[in-house]
C-alpha cells in the first residue's frame, strides 16, 4: 500500500512541474482521492482495529487532505458483520454465560455492524427491549501497531503536508480516544454522564439506560431507543416545522455540551443519532467523548465573540491560547481574518433564522484555501481542537442534511451569555488594536 500510494503522489508532483496552477491543483485532488481509496481499501480488508484506526484518522481534517479524509470516512459505512459463533463466545467470556441464558430472547442476526464490534437486539427477563453491543475479539491488542502502521504509511506516501510533531500529536489524540472507545465500561460511564446532564434539562433528548448486570469491558447492554434516521426524514414525511424544531434542538444539544457540561459527544456521524416526529433526538454510541479544558472553552468562546464584532486583534490573541497560532509566525492582516470570519460567521449574521439547507460554508472554505496558503505558516494544527472542530463541522453537515432553519445567533448568544456570567472574557480589543 505505502509504495503504490507514494508512487502515485510522486508522479503527480512531477507532472505539476509542467502544468498550470489550476491543472496541478485538480491533478493533486485526483491523486489524493486515488490514494485515499487505496488506503481505505487496504484498511477495510484488514477489518478490526486497523479499520477503526482509519475511521478515527478520517476525523483529522486539519492534517489530512479532504480527499483522503473522505475516503477513510467511507470505512464507517462498510463494516460486514462477524459470525455469531465468535460473538457468542465473546459474550460468554465477558459475562460468564451464554446469551440464551442471560436474556429471554437474543437475535443472532446483528442489528448493526461496525469496525470494532456489532449490535444485537435482545429482551431481558423482565421484558425490557435492549441492544447488546459486542466488541470483536483481539481488537484492543492490535490498536497501537495498527495506528503506527497507518501513520508510517501516511508519512511515507507524502500525502500529509505537516511537520512530524504535528502528525505525532494528532495521532496521539486519536489514540487516546480510540483506547477509551474500546473500553465499554468507559462508554457506560459516558452514557450515565450524558444522561445526568441532558435528562431533566433538555426534555427533547432521549438517551439509553445502561443495563449494568449485562455489561462488561467488551459487552455493553443498553435500553432500546428507536427513532428515524436523518437521511430518511424528508422521505417519510417530516415537514419543515418539524425539521426546524429538530435543528434547534440539535444546536442546543451541541452548545450545551460545549459551554455547560464541558464534555462533548465527539462522534457526529449521522448514524449515531435518531429523530422522532415530536422533536426528540435519540443519542447513540458514547464511546468517543472529549473532555474540554476550561481554558480551551474560554479561548474558543473568545474567538467566536471577538470574530462576531470584528475584533481581529482579539481573535489573534485567542487563537494563540487555542494553540492554533504559531509563536514564530507573523500576524496575518485583518483582511485575512475578515475573509474567514465572513465565511464561518454566516449562520450568525442574520438576526432571524439561518437556512442550513441552503448553506454553502463548505464550498466557500474550499475557495478560500488557495488564497490563504501564504499565511498558513502562521498557524498549526491544535490537537485539543481535533474532536471539538470535528463535532461542530459534523453537526453543520447534519443540519444541512436536515434542511432546518435555525435562529443560530439567538441560541448561541443564550449559551455564550450564560458561560460569560460564570467565566468572564478577557478585556476586549477594538478592531485593529494590539
Amino acid at each position: 500500500m505505502t509504495a503504490s500510494v507514494a508512487g502515485n503522489m510522486a508522479k503527480t508532483k512531477v507532472k505539476a512541474l509542467f502544468q498550470s496552477d489550476e491543472a496541478a491543483a485538480a491533478a493533486r485532488e485526483e491523486a489524493n482521492r486515488e490514494s485515499g481509496n487505496r488506503i481505505a481499501k487496504t484498511l477495510g480488508e484488514l477489518k478490526g482495529a486497523v479499520m477503526k484506526v482509519g475511521q478515527m484518522a478520517s476525523i483529522a481534517q486539519d492534517v489530512l487532505p479532504k480527499e483522503i479524509s473522505d475516503a477513510l470516512g467511507k470505512l464507517q459505512r462498510e463494516a460486514p458483520p462477524m459470525d455469531f459463533g465468535v460473538i457468542r463466545e465473546q459474550i460468554e467470556q465477558e459475562l460468564g454465560s451464554a446469551p440464551e441464558l442471560l436474556f429471554e430472547d437474543f437475535d443472532e442476526t446483528p442489528f448493526a455492524a461496525a469496525s470494532i464490534g456489532q449490535v444485537h437486539r435482545a429482551r431481558t427477563d423482565d421484558g425490557r427491549e435492549v441492544v447488546v453491543k459486542v466488541q470483536y475479539p483481539g481488537v484492543e491488542d492490535a490498536v497501537d501497531s495498527d495506528l503506527a502502521q497507518l501513520k508510517i504509511a501516511l508519512r511515507a506516501s507524502g500525502i500529509v503536508d505537516v511537520g512530524r510533531d504535528a502528525l505525532n500529536a494528532s495521532f496521539k489524540e486519536v489514540r487516546a480516544r480510540l483506547h477509551e472507545e474500546l473500553d465499554y465500561t468507559n462508554e457506560a460511564s459516558n452514557v450515565r454522564l450524558f444522561r445526568n446532564y441532558h435528562v431533566g434539562r433538555h426534555d427533547f433528548m432521549v438517551l439509553p439506560e445502561v443495563v449494568g448486570t449485562r455489561s462488561a469491558k467488551r459487552v455493553l447492554t443498553l435500553s432500546y431507543e428507536p427513532g428515524d434516521q436523518l437521511s430518511q426524514l424528508q422521505d417519510i414525511g417530516y415537514g419543515q416545522a418539524q425539521r426546524d424544531e429538530l435543528g434547534r434542538n440539535l444546536f442546543r444539544m451541541m452548545c450545551g455540551q460545549i459551554f455547560e457540561l464541558g464534555v462533548i459527544h465527539a462522534d457526529p456521524n449521522p448514524g449515531n443519532f435518531a429523530f422522532r416526529p415530536d422533536g426528540k433526538i435519540v443519542l447513540y454510541d458514547f464511546g468517543c467523548a472529549k473532555w474540554l479544558e476550561l481554558d480551551i472553552v474560554m479561548a474558543y468562546r473568545d474567538v467566536i465573540e471577538r470574530g462576531l464584532v470584528e475584533d481581529y486583534a482579539g481573535v489573534d490573541e485567542a487563537l494563540f491560547r487555542l494553540g492554533v497560532r504559531r509563536e514564530s509566525g507573523p500576524r496575518p492582516e485583518d483582511e485575512f481574518y475578515k475573509r474567514w470570519r465572513d465565511t464561518f460567521a454566516n449562520p450568525f449574521l442574520e438576526a432571524a433564522v439561518f437556512d442550513y439547507g441552503r448553506a454553502t460554508i463548505h464550498d466557500e472554505v474550499v475557495k478560500l484555501v488557495p488564497a490563504s496558503v501564504k499565511r498558513m505558516s502562521s498557524f498549526q494544527a491544535a490537537t485539543e481542537l481535533i474532536f471539538l472542530d470535528r463535532t461542530v463541522v459534523g453537526h453543520y453537515g447534519n443540519m444541512r442534511t436536515l434542511g432546518c432553519r435555525v435562529p443560530s445567533l439567538a441560541l448561541l448568544r443564550e449559551y455564550l451569555d450564560a458561560f460569560h456570567d460564570r467565566f468572564p472574557a478577557r478585556p476586549a480589543h477594538g478592531p485593529g488594536e494590539a
